[in-house]
């Protein structure tokens, strides 16, 4: 449902949600849900991309120590490859305002669609812009999964993951042929599909 309301203002028990990693080729869809405490406001709150790396760190740190409530929740490669991208999204989303130890009056879902949630939910388009919650969810889910594919750049060498976060960038997908998928590409999709199929001499 789309509310007439002036999001902003929406301060008591609201919980913000977004994800990370639809577009990637590899890794885990990352969500948070974060309700802000009135009492407490953060500066400088923005969608996670219009923001510099060190800003975010610096925020994700405030967000934790001053938000009511926060959780941050992931599907896993092999739910993305079971369910498709927007269902694991979806489950994503709900284990991310599931997980919150406060229980929120309303939930507003970064996009136009809601997870099925026990709480009532309006969906918000570019939501981490306009809703104070929903861009200090975005910060929470961006720089958890960047941090991850940091590390996953060390586990699996050559990709560049910790560069390109996964997305299907020219070196990405350069090494993606060289190298062939690792356990962590999303063997749905298609660029990594069409490689393991060719392989296996389809």
């Amino acid at each position: 449902m789309q509310m007439g309301l002036d999001f902003a203002q929406v301060q008591e028990l609201v919980a913000g949600v977004d994800e990370v990693g639809r577009g990637p080729l590899c890794g885990a869809v990352v969500t948070a849900a974060v309700i802000l405490d009135p009492a407490r406001p953060i500066l400088g709150l923005n969608d996670s991309k219009k923001l510099s790396e060190a800003r975010r760190e610096k925020l994700f740190d405030e967000i934790r120590e001053k938000a009511l409530a926060w959780c941050i929740a992931r599907a896993e490669v092999d739910e993305i490859d079971r369910l498709n991208i927007l269902h694991a999204t979806m489950l994503a989303m709900q284990r991310a305002v599931e997980g919150l130890s406060v229980t929120p009056k309303l939930a507003l879902i970064d996009g136009n669609r809601c997870p099925q949630l026990q709480v009532p939910s309006a969906a918000v388009v570019q939501g981490d812009s306009r809703v104070p919650a929903i861009a200090a969810a975005s910060i929470l889910a961006k720089v958890s999964r960047d941090r991850e594919m940091r590390e996953l750049d060390t586990l699996y060498p050559g990709y560049g993951m910790a560069i390109h976060k996964g997305y299907p960038t020219p070196v990405h997908l350069e090494a993606l042929q060289r190298l062939g998928p690792t356990p962590i590409h999303r063997r749905s999709f298609a660029p990594v599909r069409r490689l393991l199929e060719l392989r296996e001499g389809r």
